[in-house]
């Protein structure tokens, strides 16, 4: 246990597992006081214990994130039980792996209410209480697919794109109001969490995330370095800044690349019965925690958050180098300059003792 977020409250969605799990109990670790907010019970319960056998105190909240009431019904508890919101992580989400062809409408706008709307309906209760006090921390938990969509999961990326547009909205609302509550946004890259277990799949094969994995842990410390820094967005891994920019520089060249690539690349190799439980509509009864089954793949750490982390050390030493490399460039050129005068003048001395012998 440290002291790095004493007894501030703090709410995380989806914290039954994967991301929300992780992140919740690093919170807890760090001191806060977590609300677990998740539609599976057993999930949240276990998570609640897991905190408590840490040391920490959680608040275990069953809610749907897309149901705006519920959403409303568990900040309030939260205030109740554990005191004012200081910082609200919206983290829930659902996905489905299918061709745009293939995918129901009720099947559009149920990865649209929860991944875009539970994090609307998450803002929008933590700004009704944050305004009273005139601060609090907003943490989205993004995606690198909101910035550069891939095949099969048009309606997730289309969700994460739409929480950039109004993120966006609210930030300039914010300024606009001269308010201090800070809105944040964590782009995480592909991430070892039970998501590939048990979101709706249609596609032959059971899905996977695509290369380069990282354990859900590293995505936990970007979140809560989110909330405790001033930046806007807080990219995780070398995909995702790959992610952005391409997109910025190149989107037709990654049309036709993911085209090709990607279709296979989220696709696992081990064929997929459909014979099991998804959590698109429902959760699924079980505790996988915050794993996925990609232990052996996945990462532990990021170079590129810690760069993100340190940016400003980087940035410095990086300036310090160059002023450095200026100043041996500069006194290079100033030794070498007189000794070329040198030179000239021993070389001019000497044609002037030849011309004045007889």
């Amino acid at each position: 246990m440290n002291d790095r977020f004493k007894d501030r409250v703090v709410v995380v969605t989806g914290a039954s597992a994967g991301v929300g799990r992780a992140a919740a109990v690093a919170f807890a670790k760090a001191g806060a006081l977590v609300a677990l907010v998740a539609r599976g019970e057993e999930a949240l319960e276990s998570a609640r214990r897991e905190i408590e056998l840490a040391g920490g105190r959680a608040l275990a909240i069953p809610a749907d994130v897309a149901d705006a009431q519920a959403v409303e019904a568990a900040a309030d508890k939260v205030e109740a039980e554990l005191g004012p919101i200081d910082i609200w992580v919206n983290n829930a989400m659902v996905t489905i792996f299918a061709p745009v062809s293939e995918i129901a409408p009720e099947e559009f706008k149920r990865v649209t209410e929860v991944t875009y709307l539970g994090g609307v309906y998450g803002t929008m209760a933590a700004l009704k209480r944050m305004r009273r006090r005139d601060r609090g921390t907003i943490v989205q938990v993004s995606s690198a697919l909101a910035y550069r969509s891939i095949p099969l999961q048009s309606a997730y990326c289309g969700a994460k794109h739409a929480l950039v547009g109004f993120l966006d909205s609210l930030r300039s609302e914010l300024i606009h109001d001269g308010s201090a509550i800070r809105v944040t946004s964590v782009q995480m890259p592909a991430l070892n969490t039970p998501q590939f277990g048990w979101a709706r799949n249609k596609m032959p094969q059971l899905p996977q995330p695509v290369p380069p994995i990282f354990q859900p842990e590293v995505a936990a410390d970007a979140i809560l370095f989110a909330a405790s820094h001033n930046r806007r967005n807080v990219p995780v891994g070398s995909s995702t800044w790959k992610a952005q920019w391409g997109q910025k520089f190149f989107p037709g060249l990654l049309d036709r690349y993911l085209g090709r690539v990607a279709y296979q690349g989220q696709q696992s190799g081990e064929a997929d019965a459909h014979d099991r439980p998804d959590n698109l509509f429902s959760p699924v009864s079980s505790d996988p925690g915050s794993h996925g089954r990609f232990d052996a793949q996945a990462k532990p750490a990021s170079p590129a958050l810690w760069v993100e982390e340190h940016r400003g050390s980087v940035l410095g030493g990086a300036a310090l180098l160059g002023a450095l490399a200026a100043l041996g460039w500069y006194g290079a050129r100033s030794r070498s300059a007189p000794a070329r005068v040198v030179r000239h003048r021993i070389r001019q001395a000497s044609r002037n003792l030849r011309n004045r012998q007889p």
